[in-house]
């Protein structure tokens, strides 16, 4: 079964944006997982422009479902999560002033850096998942870093989708074939949404988990969150 994990950074953005603790993120969280959510995902930057690292605390003490905390691994960073010891750390190549995620990481130019951060979690029992692209090879050097999984970085897919479907998706299959080849788990987020999630669910059924935030956020504006979190679960089934 594939899980979802819902980002809720956005819920923070929306807070910050007035003061206050409307929308409770906390309570967004506990919602997310009583109406079905298999994990929450945050994604705490420097700025704290949306998920702060005190959330990041009040999270961990209050969720049950899987915890999952990508960023880029500044010593910041690296201490939250050896501190949290969520379920899973994704590990993203931003720059600190990056609006969002836009590529995965170069795993041979980073091999070292990138495989003595997965030793340092694992020490602390926390699963490590390395975002990248779907190049081949950069997939088989993540496998090197000894990380248990790597998350493909969907944009391209998504942004190709509705132009051709089938080459959109191609490149994903074969690189989560290699990955699954030699024993890597497969996540995938960024730009999936209730057009594009079933499609890829359907060429890629052993993904581990899916990691989506904006699309789903925006689309509960619309269908409440319950509704939403629901129709996206049912993508992520052979219909």
């Amino acid at each position: 079964m594939t899980k979802l994990s819902v980002n809720i950074n956005k819920v923070a953005t929306i807070r910050n944006a007035r003061g206050g603790n409307v929308p409770n993120v906390v309570q967004v969280a506990l919602d997310c997982e009583r109406f079905g959510a298999d994990g929450i995902t945050v994604h705490p930057r420097p700025d704290e422009r949306h998920i702060r690292f005190k959330d990041v605390h009040d999270l961990k003490a209050k969720i049950k479902t899987e915890f999952n905390i990508e960023g880029y691994p500044n010593q910041k960073f690296v201490d939250l999560v050896k501190t949290i010891r969520p379920t899973q750390v994704t590990l993203v190549p931003d720059k600190p002033d990056a609006i969002t995620s836009n590529a995965g990481w170069d795993t041979i130019e980073y091999q070292q850096l990138l495989s003595d951060l997965v030793d340092d979690f694992r020490e602390v029992g926390v699963r490590t998942s390395i975002f990248t692209g779907t190049d081949l090879k950069i997939v088989e050097y993540a496998a090197k870093t000894g990380a248990d999984r790597i998350e493909l970085y969907t944009e391209p897919y998504a942004a190709n989708y509705p132009k051709d479907k089938n080459t959109a998706v191609a490149p994903f299959v074969e690189a989560a074939l290699l990955a699954q080849k030699i024993g890597l788990g497969i996540n995938a987020g960024h730009d999936l949404s209730l057009e594009n999630l079933n499609f890829l669910y359907r060429n890629i059924p052993w993904l581990d988990e899916v990691s989506i935030g904006h699309a789903l956020i925006s689309d509960a504006l619309y269908l409440g969150l319950e509704k939403t979190i629901v129709a996206y679960k049912d993508c992520l089934k052979d219909i």
